[in-house]
């Protein structure tokens, strides 16, 4: 059985960075940070009081009143993103039975887990609950939302693999396509954990940056004074498709999928094997089911998170992987700009990664002071500005708590 090729031909965003595709990627390539203080709750108390909220959000900007309220808010941001993609992808006429919806979140619904349990112990015992409860919570609420709202009767699910999430679901939509199991998805990933659980979970594991004075600048891939990520919120979102069903409807094709990697670090439940064996093994597997060289690579976009040990096992792997051509590499971590979206984080990262391919452009990994004197300083890791450059291939890395690795790999269309 032969393959058969899967293209990009939709894009859709709602960033800390702005409220489309076009706003993030202006964000991106000027290299400006998303961070803030928190506005969604009362942060004082907090270790942490700054992230990359989506500003000036309004639900009603985009859904009734009505509708809104049966959407927990990482559920608002997938259909926001994905009607982007749709609308830019022009899916009308397409035979919806074989249109799919395969969405990546790692945590879900956090924000009404919070309110309902919140609500019940102010309460006076009585199990009064919303009965939207379950259906807002659940991950699934985002595919299955997207799928109603469009009549899409394919392939329906969400993947959880933690921040590996929406890069799983590209993986397994791009799958699905090429094995003839539908011909056209959305895919990508969302995720709204600004509340106070989701701030001071990550507290408790010391994992984010308390830079408070100077929130901006909190964010630091690389750099020698990291002190933990920045979590952010919001969505990206694909319109993936089979090659000649896109040429027959004279789609727009953004680039090409051609390979997707799958690992695991098997070390630990949330730190990153500092040997960086996973990572090594998962940008191999990538490479292998692309069928082409490291030195075919021009750009990676890496998970870099701006923790200590994360950002290092990274660097140590693309040198293990890619040898001299790592030299030759640009490297950067647009979640110095944009946050951590945790389970959304690879839908937007797999959005900078082919609209570097389209703009030749690699965004910056901004916020860089001094250098890491453990990281090799001849690496072009795109510190503080965009560079101008011809992307044929980009990688796209995102890595999860419980040691799940994850590579999707884009490719400049070739007719």
């Amino acid at each position: 059985m032969s393959l058969r090729r899967v293209v990009v031909t939709g894009l859709g965003a709602i960033t800390p960075l702005g409220k489309n595709v076009a706003e993030f990627w202006d964000g991106l390539s000027r290299g400006v940070s998303g961070a803030a203080a928190i506005t969604r709750f009362d942060a004082s108390k907090f270790k942490t009081r700054f992230a990359c909220e989506v500003k000036n959000y309004n639900p009603d900007d985009y859904f009734p009143t009505k509708e809104g309220r049966k959407m927990d808010l990482f559920t608002q941001f997938a259909v926001i993103a994905s009607d982007e993609a749709i609308k830019d992808a022009n899916l009308e006429g397409v035979n919806k039975d074989r249109v799919g919806v395969i969405w990546g979140s790692g945590i879900g619904g956090l924000k009404t887990f919070q309110e309902e349990c919140f609500n019940f112990a102010k309460g006076d015992g009585t199990p009064r609950y919303n009965p939207f409860f379950i259906p807002k919570m659940i991950a699934d609420s985002a595919s299955g939302n997207i799928s109603i709202k469009n009549g899409f009767r394919g392939p329906n699910f969400v993947t959880t693999s933690a921040c590996a999430s929406s890069s799983d679901a590209i993986v397994a939509a791009y799958n699905y396509i090429r094995l003839g199991m539908a011909d056209v998805a959305v895919t990508g990933g969302s995720e709204a954990a600004i509340t106070e659980a989701g701030v001071g979970g990550f507290n408790a594991l010391k994992a984010m940056s308390e830079r408070n004075d100077d929130p901006q600048s909190g964010s630091r891939p690389y750099d020698k004074d990291r002190d933990g990520f920045v979590l952010g919120e919001g969505s990206g979102a694909l319109v993936v498709e089979e090659y000649e069903h896109a040429k027959a409807r004279g789609a727009k094709i953004y680039a090409e999928i051609i390979g997707g990697g799958l690992s695991s670090d098997a070390y630990h439940i949330t730190a990153p094997d500092p040997t960086g064996e996973g990572v090594v093994l998962v940008m191999q597997n990538a490479l292998r089911d692309a069928g082409i060289g490291p030195e075919e690579v021009d750009y990676i976009n890496t998970h870099g998170t701006s923790t200590p040990l994360g950002d290092g096992a990274e660097i140590k792997a693309i040198q293990k992987v890619f040898g001299e051509h790592a030299y030759n590499l640009n490297i950067s971590s647009t979640k110095s700009m944009t946050g951590h979206l945790l389970g959304g984080a690879g839908g937007i990262e797999a959005l900078a990664s082919i609209l570097a391919i389209q703009h030749g452009i690699v965004p910056p990994t901004i916020n860089h002071f001094t250098d890491d004197p453990e990281l090799d300083a001849r690496l072009n890791f795109t510190f503080n500005e965009a560079q101008q450059r011809e992307v044929t291939v980009a990688m796209s890395n995102t890595f999860g708590f419980g040691g799940h690795n994850t590579s999707v790999v884009f490719r400049k269309l070739r007719d």
